[in-house]
């Protein structure tokens, strides 16, 4: 059993990533807003935190960043897990507007994560968010208390929560091979 302090990112800015034309795998590279490195600021003098062992992140930047404005506060090692990224709405990465993005996004909400029966979708289904979630969790089930910085989504298949804000924190007793975590919001 261990206790994972699930943040999200703060407050990304895309706009640079637009300007550029960076669509799909290329919003990854977005860095935190003038806001949201101020919310990750607060989260990181959260005394919860400083109790951790070990801070993980998502290789995306505004969830790295986040992670180091924590990692700088706490005085945390902090490791990268490729698999801990965001839920992927087309996984050829091939999509070219935010608007694409988004009627995946619905496409997706629609049928809650699965792909209807005889269908083959662009997008990661929950279940396949939830295995590559789990496996990051599992690696580190061993430790006392760790610190997750990643994404909303993702995080939502190990809680079953239905959002987070930016660089809130959601305290997960995680337990291997159980169903969900036991979770909090502070």
């Amino acid at each position: 059993m261990a206790t994972f302090y699930l943040v999200r990112h703060g407050e990304a800015d895309y706009s640079e990533m637009l300007e550029k034309g960076f669509y799909g795998f290329g919003r990854s590279f977005a860095p935190l807003s003038e806001k949201g490195i101020g919310q990750a600021e607060a989260a990181a003098t959260d005394e919860r935190l400083k109790s951790a062992e070990l801070i993980v992140s998502s290789p995306y930047t505004r969830a790295l960043q986040t992670a180091a404005i924590i990692s700088r506060e706490t005085g945390l090692k902090l490791c990268v897990e490729v698999d801990l990224h965001e839920w992927e709405p087309d996984k050829t990465n091939q999509y070219t507007t935010s608007e694409e993005a988004f009627s995946l996004t619905r496409e997706f909400n629609l049928h809650k994560g699965v792909y209807p029966e005889g269908q083959e979708m662009k997008w990661e289904t929950l279940e396949e968010v939830r295995k590559r979630m789990r496996k990051v969790a599992d690696k580190y089930a061993g430790y006392n208390k760790v610190i997750f910085v990643g994404h909303g989504m993702a995080f939502r298949t190990l809680t079953y929560i239905e959002q987070m804000k930016p660089a809130e924190i959601v305290e997960c007793i995680y337990h291997t091979g159980q169903e969900d975590c036991e979770y909090s919001f502070y």
